[in-house]
This record gives structure tokens, C-alpha cells and sequence, in this order.
């Protein structure tokens, strides 16, 4: 580990003497991606340097133990040994996570999707509690949610509902929410009774740079409409809604959030940038089998990966067995618990490899 860190610390100080040279602030693509590896590398440095100042403790520690004879001296130096150790053992981890590899998008913000799957109304119904429960989150974490486009339900909640997420290392948290989130309970329609189980499919995508994909415009047919559904009478007369169709791979987005077409069509690029880059990243993925293998499900929207069960008031991940009794507050937008049980165990696994 100590090797690694040497290595690191090299890398830091000439991205330190990069990073103030004129040719590359100038460079914006460049100069974003050498800040983000600075930022990255100083939390190792920073850390390493926790660990050598607790060395040095222990080392001087040692010293006094050795050579003292005086015994409040003696009883002083051995309770810090003891605090020292237990130091060293937290940031020896704290390293360990540190130096796995980072997903390069974990910084990103995100674009979400969600979607009702089977159970008809239910389904739709739970796809607005499922968005209830990522703004609450969202709320919680400082992080802003944008809506970009939206088709109601009949009964409620949501057909469908795309919006963004921005904020500090968004992805990296919320990407292992991707896929199909089941709930089990009395719906409201139901008169007998019964327990019926409806699902939603979740998506999560790094919210793409214009940089990270090279979209050709001419690619891009622009369709411009009327907005629909509620929102005042401007919103369903001005052609402020926006289609884009993309010829080369059939993806369409739409967005009619904002009563400004040039905001619309902002937004709607952001989206259509961010597939195309979900797409690049899939066939990363397939090259790469053995990280496909080793990762917790984070893009593979057909994977069932978690039930809502209401009756039991259970949420169970069945991609780590994990089973809380707290639907309420987890519904509510209380999800810090599963979110860092994932991201845990995909750290085990990768340090598990690295290991190999």
C-alpha cells in the first residue's frame, strides 16, 4: 500500500505543476479533467499524511516506553499507543477504499428515469412514490432535482417521469438504483383486499458533458410542439415543447417542462447526450466482462433488485440480501442505509480483486 501511495504522490505534484500552467486553464475539456484528478488524488494525500503523522506518534511512543521510567509518563504513553492503533487500523481502511479505482462519472450528475411496469395503475402510482422518495433524498443531500418531461398516470403518479439530479458525486451514490423496484401491496383500486405486486423501472445515467460525446446535429431531427397537460393557458399555446428524434439509433426525447423552448431544448439535449453516452458506456461494460462481473447491477434495467413490501413493512435489495423493517422512513426519502450497504460491498468486491 505504501508503494502505492509513493507512486500517487508523484503523480499528485505534477498534476499540481500542471494545473497552473496557462495552455492548460486555456483547454476546458483539459483543465476540467486534470482538476477532477487533482481533487481525487489530494483526498489520498491528505490521508496518507493522516497515516504518516499517526506512525510517527507510535514511533515516538515506543520511544518513551522504552526509555522512561517515570510511571505517569509510562501510564500516558501507553493509553495514546493504544488510540494511535485504533487510529491506524480506521485509516489503514479508509486508505484501502481510497485507492480502488474510481468510476470516472462518479462525479456526475444524473439524469433518472422512471417508468410504471406491470400492474397498471399501481405501477404508476408507485413510480410517484418512487419519485417522492429520490427528491426527498435528494432534498437531504443539498442536491437540486430539475423536472425535464413527465406523462401522468390515470389514476395518479406517473407513466413515465424523467428529471435530472444536481450535485456533489450524484452518480456515484445513486447509481446502483438502476433497475426494477417491485412493491407488494393493497392497492387502492382493490376492494377485496388482496396484495398485488406492481413494479417501476428505474434508470440512472451520468448526465453526459458536451465534451464526453461528439453529437452530430445534423443527426438530430427537432420537432416543436404545444405542451400538454396542466400549466396554464401559455403552456398549451406557444410551441414550446420539444422532440428530438436522433436518426442514427431511434432515441427520442421529449421535454415540455419550461415555458421557454430554448430551455426545453437545453434540457432535452442534456438527456438525449446522456443516452448516447449510457450506450458508449454499455459497450465498455461488454468489453470489460470481469468489472461487469464484479460490480453490483448498475445499469441492468430488466434485474429485479428490490421489494417494497407494505404489509410486512420490509424493504428487502436482493442483490446483497439486505432486508429493512423501515418502509416508512426509506419511502420518505430515508435510503442512506441501502445506498451505503451497496456501495460497501461493491467496495468489498473491488478490493477483493484488486487483491487477486
Amino acid at each position: 500500500m505504501l508503494e502505492k501511495l509513493k507512486i500517487l504522490e508523484q503523480k499528485f505534484n505534477e498534476i499540481s505543476d500542471l494545473i497552473i500552467k496557462p495552455d492548460v486553464i486555456a483547454d476546458q475539456k483539459k483543465y476540467i479533467k486534470i482538476s477532477k484528478e487533482y481533487k481525487d488524488l489530494k483526498e489520498i494525500i491528505d490521508k496518507k499524511n493522516e497515516y504518516k503523522n499517526v506512525l510517527k506518534n507510535i514511533d515516538e511512543a515506543n520511544l518513551i516506553i522504552k526509555n522512561e521510567t517515570d510511571k505517569e509518563m509510562l501510564e500516558l504513553a501507553n493509553s495514546e499507543m493504544v488510540v494511535y492503533k485504533e487510529n491506524l487500523v480506521v485509516l489503514e481502511e479508509e486508505l484501502k477504499i481510497l485507492l480502488i479505482p474510481k468510476d470516472p462519472d462518479d462525479a456526475k450528475n444524473i439524469v433518472m428515469e422512471l417508468r410504471a411496469g406491470t400492474g397498471g395503475d399501481e405501477a404508476s402510482i408507485f413510480a410517484g412514490d418512487l419519485f417522492r422518495m429520490y427528491s426527498k433524498y435528494a432534498e437531504k443531500q443539498g442536491w437540486k432535482v430539475n423536472l425535464v418531461d413527465f406523462n401522468e398516470g390515470t389514476a395518479g403518479g406517473y407513466k413515465e417521469i424523467i428529471f435530472e439530479i444536481n450535485g456533489e458525486n450524484v452518480y456515484g451514490t445513486m447509481k446502483f438504483e438502476s433497475g426494477v423496484h417491485r412493491v407488494q401491496r393493497v392497492p387502492q383500486t382493490e376492494t377485496q383486499g388482496r396484495v398485488h405486486t406492481s413494479a417501476s423501472t428505474v434508470m440512472v445515467l451520468p448526465e453526459a458533458e458536451e465534451f464526453d460525446v461528439d453529437l452530430d446535429m445534423q443527426d438530430v431531427r427537432i420537432e416543436r410542439t404545444t405542451s400538454t397537460g396542466p400549466g396554464g393557458q401559455s403552456v398549451n399555446t406557444t410551441y414550446s415543447a420539444i422532440k428530438l428524434h436522433h436518426e442514427p439509433t431511434g432515441i427520442i426525447v421529449s421535454c415540455q417542462d419550461q415555458k421557454s423552448q430554448h430551455k426545453n431544448l437545453e434540457k432535452a439535449l442534456k438527456v438525449l447526450r446522456s443516452r448516447l453516452y449510457e450506450l458508449e458506456m454499455n459497450k465498455r461494460k461488454e468489453e470489460d466482462s470481469q468489472k461487469r462481473n464484479l460490480m453490483v447491477s448498475s445499469g441492468d434495467r430488466s434485474a429485479k433488485i428490490r421489494t417494497y413490501n407494505y404489509p410486512q413493512g420490509r424493504v428487502t435489495d436482493h442483490r446483497i440480501n439486505l432486508t429493512l423493517y423501515d418502509l416508512q422512513n426509506i419511502v420518505n426519502g430515508d435510503i442512506d442505509k441501502l445506498i451505503e450497504e451497496l456501495k460497501l460491498h461493491n467496495n468489498i468486491q473491488l478490493m477483493n480483486n484488486d487483491n487477486r
